[in-house]
């Protein structure tokens, strides 16, 4: 089965087909393009190995956190080419990726930098593979080293795919472990198994994972 991952929530995007178990092949998508150049990139993707749409089995995105703009005009191809195709779709946080880098069963924290001195942090229970998610937030990010500290915290696994995160965690006494930061061909990859565990959404249930509130919202004038 052919499955096409997608991931616009960093500043560089990229798409990835994955192929019973294993990676078919991926392509970039430079960071600002991914509106002109995300639906282009995937027909060439697919002519390249001379598959159809129809050839896909299942469609797997990256729902976030990250950039608002970038996350809806991925989430809005896989919206459009699930409901021609009738594919299921699955949707992998970035922060899940990120923990199931760590290669480590058990409670795992995943944090990755939100700018304007936040945090965002995942909560998984990990195991075989898959991770049960217990809380994902953002936290300032004395709050976050707080929550660290906090009572049975040493107990999970903490990483992180910033090295302002893993910095801040070093000037505050405490470790994290470092991985890569999570690209297509990991969101394809955890997405695969998602759909064929049947953990899927449908178009209508498809949306994305922001955590933070964006800035019209936030500075947004009450209604009188």
């Amino acid at each position: 089965m052919h499955i096409l991952g997608i991931d616009t929530s960093g500043k560089q995007g990229g798409i990835a087909l994955w192929r019973d178990g294993a990676l078919l092949d991926s392509a970039p998508i430079a960071g600002g393009t991914f509106s002109a150049q995300l639906i282009p990139q995937v027909a060439a993707l697919l002519e390249k190995h001379k598959l159809n749409k129809s050839d896909l089995g299942g469609l797997a995105a990256a729902s976030g956190p990250g950039s608002f703009t970038g996350l809806r005009v991925g989430l809005a191809a896989v919206k459009g080419l699930a409901e021609v195709l009738g594919r299921p779709i699955a949707t992998v946080s970035v922060l899940e990726a990120v923990a199931l880098a760590a290669a480590t069963e058990g409670k795992v924290i995943a944090a990755l930098d939100a700018q304007r001195q936040e945090i965002f942090l995942g909560e998984y229970e990990v195991a075989r593979g898959s991770a049960r998610t217990l809380r994902e937030e953002l936290l300032t990010q004395a709050a976050f080293v707080a929550h660290l500290r906090g009572e049975a915290k040493p107990a999970a696994h903490v990483v992180t795919a910033d090295a302002s995160v893993a910095a801040l965690l070093h000037d505050s006494g405490l470790a994290a472990a470092s991985v890569a930061r999570p690209g297509a061909a990991d969101i394809a990859r955890i997405g695969a198994a998602k759909i064929a565990r049947g953990e899927t959404v449908t178009v209508e249930q498809l949306d994305a994972n922001y955590i933070r509130r964006s800035d019209a919202e936030l500075f947004a004038k009450p209604a009188r």
